[in-house]
């Protein structure tokens, strides 16, 4: 897998960011957690090696590819 950097709304450099896999249609998402078990118990669908984050919308509005 090879990153590419996308952006951050963090104004230190740290999370939410967004990265590009440069060898797939993948994107990854740096952010917080979700470990509310109310929130958790919303989600359909999930599989053991999936975990959940949470990010500002104008991080994805900001700097998720349009294409």
């Amino acid at each position: 897998m090879k990153l590419r950097f996308l952006g951050t709304t963090s104004e230190d450099g740290a999370c939410p960011s967004l990265y590009e896999d440069l060898g797939s249609d993948l994107i990854l998402v740096q952010g917080e957690r979700v470990t509310d078990p109310d929130a958790l118990a919303q989600l359909r669908d999930v599989k053991d090696s999936e975990t959940f984050f949470v990010v500002p919308r104008e991080l994805l509005v900001r700097f998720a590819p349009k294409e």
